[in-house]
C-alpha cells in the first residue's frame, strides 16, 4: 500500500487520465476487435474496455486498497472500508466502435447511501465532468466551467434524451412515449454524454430502462451535484440502475414522473 495524501477526487482523476490513455489508440482504428457478450442480442466488448478498467484498478490498488471496486469487465471485489468505485470503462461501448465520440468513463465512488462522488469523462473531446458535495464543474477544449442544470420548469420547454429509440419493454417504451409525446425535443443515442450534457444544462431530462450500477452512479452523483435529480420511475433510489428518469429540477422531475408512475 502506497502512503498518500490525496484526496478521493485527485484519485478518480487520475483514474480518469489512466483509463484516457489506455483507450484513445483504439478509438477509430479499423482493426479493433470486437466481441459480443450476449448469446441472444448485441452487447459489444472491444480490448479498450478491457485495459481501461484494469489501468483504473491499478490506480486504486496503488492508492485505495481498502475499497471495494464493482466493474463492468471483472466484476466486483470486496473491500473493508465501506466503501466502493463502481466502474464503467467505456459506458456506450457501441457508439465507440461506430467512431462517434458520445461515449465515455464512468468512475463513481459509493458508500451504503449512494454514490458520492462521480466522473464523467471524454476522452477523445478531452472533456471531463465532476461532481461531489464540494465541486460540481467541467473541463474541456474552452477551459473550466460550473456545472449548473437548466431552469426549464415545464415539459412542453424540455430537451429529452434517451440512448435507444426502443428504451426497453413495450411498457418501458410506452412510458417514454408519454413524455415524450409532452416534450418540445426528443433525441437519442447519447449514452453517458446525455447526462453530462444534462448537468451541464444543456438538456432537460433523460429517461432510460434496463441500466445497471456502473451505468448510473456516476451520473448521479453528477448530476444532483449540478442541482438536478436522478431516482427510477417511482421517485424511488436509482443507484442499483433499473428506469431512470434524471431531471434537471424538481418541477421537471415531478411533471415526468407523473407520466412514468402509470407504466
Amino acid at each position: 500500500m502506497l502512503e498518500t495524501t490525496l484526496s478521493d477526487l485527485d484519485v478518480a482523476e487520475e483514474m480518469a487520465d489512466a483509463a484516457r490513455a489506455a483507450i484513445l489508440p483504439f478509438f477509430r482504428q479499423s482493426n479493433l476487435e470486437t466481441s459480443n457478450k450476449l448469446a441472444d442480442g448485441f452487447d459489444p466488448v472491444t480490448v479498450a474496455d478491457r485495459k481501461a478498467e484494469k489501468a483504473m484498478r491499478d490506480v486504486l490498488a496503488k492508492y485505495r486498497p481498502d475499497d471495494g471496486i464493482f466493474g463492468e469487465e471483472f466484476g466486483q471485489v470486496q473491500g473493508s472500508s465501506g466503501r466502493t468505485w463502481v466502474l464503467d470503462p467505456i459506458d456506450g461501448t457501441r457508439g465507440f466502435i461506430s467512431g462517434t465520440p458520445t461515449w465515455g468513463v464512468l468512475i463513481a465512488l459509493s458508500d451504503q447511501n449512494g454514490p458520492f462522488l462521480g466522473v464523467i469523462d471524454q476522452p477523445y473531446i478531452g472533456e471531463r465532468f465532476v461532481g461531489s458535495a464540494d465541486v460540481a464543474q467541467a473541463t474541456g477544449p474552452t477551459g473550466t466551467m460550473p456545472l449548473k442544470t437548466r431552469e426549464t420548469f415545464n415539459l412542453n420547454q424540455a430537451i429529452l434524451f434517451t440512448t435507444f429509440p426502443e428504451v426497453g419493454t413495450p411498457e418501458d417504451r410506452a412510458g417514454f412515449k408519454a413524455v415524450a409525446q409532452q416534450v418540445q425535443l426528443t433525441r437519442y443515442g447519447m449514452d453517458c454524454y446525455a447526462y453530462a450534457l444534462l448537468a451541464a444544462g444543456q438538456v432537460d431530462l433523460v429517461i432510460e430502462a434496463g441500466l445497471n450500477a456502473y451505468d448510473v452512479q456516476a451520473p448521479i452523483a453528477v448530476i444532483e451535484a449540478a442541482g438536478g435529480i436522478v431516482t427510477d420511475w417511482q421517485g424511488r433510489t436509482a443507484h442499483e440502475g433499473g428506469r431512470v428518469l434524471a431531471a434537471a429540477n424538481a418541477d421537471l422531475h415531478a411533471a415526468a414522473l407523473e407520466l412514468l408512475q402509470n407504466h
